[in-house]
């Protein structure tokens, strides 16, 4: 079920954007403790639902953001100097920061799992960033995710049912 709606999701995302993307734009004058209550609770509901193991699309398809700090701890679990973990998993973008050099993330297994789960990214840790609080502050972070997350999908479509505008 999980292969056919990601191979959906683009599509579903393509078609359903400037109404969410126009609707996401609108929550920014929400209260922000009330936007903030209105992610978290539904943020729980879909993951209720949704494993992400099965689902994996963001390690696949996307890169988080690599801090020094992530660079250092991930690279001393790995026994390698930061400098040659860089070297050999990462490249500057176009803002500056540090991302993987190829995708899917080279950390994924065959069966979804994360090799170096227990000291990945923050960014991963954080991801798909719709339980944080400030929503209001991640709100393009969450459009951008659209199409990338079945579960962010599903909340942002959830809040247009709950909370028109």
């Amino acid at each position: 079920m999980m292969e056919r709606l990601l191979r959906i999701l683009p599509e579903r995302a393509r078609k359903a954007e400037k109404d969410q993307t126009k609707y996401l734009r609108r929550l920014r004058d929400k209260n922000p403790k009330k936007l903030d209550e209105m992610f978290r609770r539904l943020h729980d509901e879909v993951f209720a639902d949704i494993d992400c193991l099965d689902c994996a699309n963001c390690c696949k398809t996307i890169s988080p953001r690599f801090k020094k700090r992530d660079i250092e701890r991930i690279a001393r679990h790995l026994n390698m100097h930061p400098k040659t973990f860089r070297l050999t998993y990462l490249e500057i973008d176009e803002d500056d920061d540090w991302v993987l050099k190829k995708l899917p993330c080279p950390f994924l297994g065959a069966d979804n799992y994360c090799s170096i789960y227990e000291v990945r990214p923050k960014a991963c840790i954080e991801y798909p960033h719709t339980n944080v609080k400030n929503m209001r502050g991640h709100l393009v972070i969450a459009r951008k995710n659209l199409s990338v997350c079945p579960a962010v999908f599903e909340i942002v479509e959830r809040l247009r049912k709950e909370y028109p505008l």
